[in-house]
Formats: structure tokens, sequence, C-alpha cells
């Protein structure tokens, strides 16, 4: 069973554990002749590593990535590519207390009823941790879209932290990269950080929404039914650690709209149809649209919290626990770097599928 595996043509497996002594990712699928380097992908693990402010754990990773094969002279070679990145920062003493106690919120008991036994030291494969080979494997994936679609671009940020919400009137898409929530509201990145310092100081965490844009996708990618570039993108972005909901588009909201207010209208422009609005958020019938796909998705608050909760342990006796250790009172800052990783590597999956099937043949509109 490949569970531990995403992708169809392109292909990502994800290995090793948060307190383990290096964990990666194997891509399969990569096009030959892409030109690749450790420093291409390192730029994108950059973004995700920790440590880099009081808003993050302070886990001290470099997350210095290695590529062990798949690559000659900096050009991808067709076959396999095994990444690899060290850890070298654990301190697993901090989960001593808690080896037979599971934290509620977390996938301690889950793994625990599945199979028996889990690694508590950071949560193991349940960690975030996990997520470092994925921004890997989304900084060759880029590499390889630069070549087969060179428009496109892919930007995360955060859009609401706990009840606040960024404000659209204020959206600053240059405002992204200023601040460390990756917020493009600047008064709003403002008020996270004095909620965040309260909540660290308090033992707590809370939960945030992310938002991921693709912009100049082709028109025609994805497949119907089985095939869909939005159930694909929803199932991907699902499987990051803590994330407990994914939309596409106006999301759940649309089951607020009349089919007056919902329908993406059309007119003819000097480059050929052109959508009004984007409630569907670029997918239709489950195959792009040629707009911006929008997707988001929310995640919940970091179990792991200095605030005592009611818990059991293995053999079945009440306790509190406290977790202690060096833990996200966010986690979904660094699930920004993340959730673009996911994009860029479900883009470029159905797009070497639809060359695959199509050969990008398209139907024409218009003269």
């Amino acid at each position: 069973m490949s569970l531990n595996s995403f992708g169809h043509l392109f292909r990502v497996t994800t290995w090793g554990e948060s307190h383990g002594p290096a964990l990666g990712a194997t891509v399969d699928g990569c096009p030959p002749g892409v030109t690749l380097t450790e420093g291409m992908i390192q730029q994108w693990l950059d973004r995700r590593k920790p440590g880099q402010n009081r808003f993050t754990t302070q886990r001290r990773e470099p997350d210095a990535v290695r590529i062990l094969s798949g690559v000659y002279e900096a050009r991808t070679t067709g076959t396999p590519i095994q990444l690899m990145i060290e850890n070298e920062d654990q301190r697993s003493k901090d989960y001593g207390n808690i080896s037979q106690t599971f934290r509620p919120g977390h996938a301690d008991i889950t793994y625990h009823q599945k199979y028996g036994l889990r690694d508590p030291r950071g949560g193991g494969r349940s960690s975030a941790r996990e997520t470092a080979a994925r921004v890997a494997a989304g900084g060759v994936a880029r590499e390889v879209l630069k070549g087969l679609a060179p428009g496109i671009e892919i930007q995360g940020y955060m859009v609401q932290m706990g009840r606040l919400k960024v404000d659209p009137d204020r959206f600053d898409s240059a405002e992204v990269e200023r601040n460390p929530f990756w917020c493009p509201d600047a008064a709003m990145a403002a008020i996270w950080a004095e909620h965040l310092d309260e909540l660290r100081k308090d033992g707590n965490s809370v939960g945030a929404v992310i938002e991921v844009v693709a912009r100049k996708v082709p028109a025609g990618i994805g497949a119907p039914i089985y095939g869909k570039l939005d159930a694909d993108l929803a199932a991907a972005m699902m499987s990051i650690n803590a994330v407990k909901g994914v939309e596409i588009g106006a999301g759940m909201l649309a089951a607020e709209l009349t089919g007056v207010e919902n329908a993406d209208e059309l007119r003819m422009g000097p480059g050929g149809p052109e959508f009004l609005s984007n409630h569907a958020g670029g997918i239709l019938g489950g195959i792009s649209t040629g707009q911006e796909i929008v997707c988001r998705f929310a995640v919940k608050p970091t179990s792991s919290i200095l605030t005592p909760r009611r818990s059991v342990t293995i053999g079945g006796t009440e306790t509190d626990v406290v977790t202690k250790g060096r833990h996200d009172p966010c986690v979904g800052i660094r699930a920004v770097p993340v959730g673009e990783a996911m994009m860029a590597c479900v883009i470029l999956d159905h797009i070497l599928l639809d060359r695959g099937q199509t050969g990008g043949i398209r139907g024409r509109i218009g003269g």
C-alpha cells in the first residue's frame, strides 16, 4: 500500500520522522533535462524552516536539502530524485512525560489504536516536520513548471487567525513578504502579533485559514468525475498535518448564494471568453477555466500546549496533560509555504496528465 505517496505522473513519496536522523522525499516522474540544483530547492525550504521569529517553534533546523539521485550535472535525468533533509536539533527528552499519555486533539491516540504503538517524540509522522519534505518536492515541481507553463504564479498567504480576518479592502499582495505571518493586510498583521503574543504567554495556541492562488494556469487542465483538478487539490491540502477543512472558490459560501449570484457570467474579450467573476475558483467540472485557481484550507490549533488538558494513559488511567517542548503557537504560519508546494505539485501533475491524454489540443471559442 503506497499510503505515503501522492500524485499520478508526478509522484511524491515522503519518508522520515520528526525526531529521526533525517526525513525527505522521493520524487518520481520528473521529466528529464530540467535544470535543478540544491539551491533552487533550498530557497523554498528557507521560507518554511522553524525558528525564524518568535511566532514559530524555536527548534533550530537549517533544513538543508541534499539531492542524492536523479540529477546529473545540474539537470534531471528522468529517474527518481531522492531528497534528504537531516534533523539536527531534536530534543526527544521533552516528550518523555507523554510517552504513555495521549495529547487531546493530537493523532497520538489514533496512531496507537491503528498500529498498537507510536513514536511520541514530536509525533513521528504526524508531526508538521514532515511537511519539509513536501516543500522540497514542491521546489522540484516549480522548476519543471517554469519550462512547461512559464507564466504560472503560485502565492499563498494567511487570511485568518482565530476569529481575526484580513480586510479584503486592504489586501496587498506585496505585503505578504513583509511580515512573519504571510499576511496581505499590514494592519491585521500587527493585530495578529499582539494576539499571538498573548496566547503564547497563556500557554495556548490558535488556528488559521490559508489561501493559495495559482495564476495563469492554462484552461483545460484536469479531467471529469474521478480525475478532477479540484478533487486532487482538496486531497493534497487535506493531507497536510493539522488541516481540517478545504474550500475551492466560494467554497461553503456557495450554499448561501442563489444561482444568479453564483454564476460566473461570460463575455467575449480580445483574447477570447472572459469570466466576470470567479465563484468557481478557476475550476468547473474538475477542469481549469484559465482564471485564478483559488484554494483555502483551515488549520486547527496546535494540540501541544502548556495549558493542562484532561486525557488518559495507555493503561486507561485518567490524567492531565501538559506538553513541554518547542511548538508553533499558530502552525498556520508555516503552513503557507506547504500549501504553495502542494499546489505546485498538483498543478504540474495535471499538466503532465493532460499532455498524455490530449497532447495539448484545445477547443476553439469564437473566431
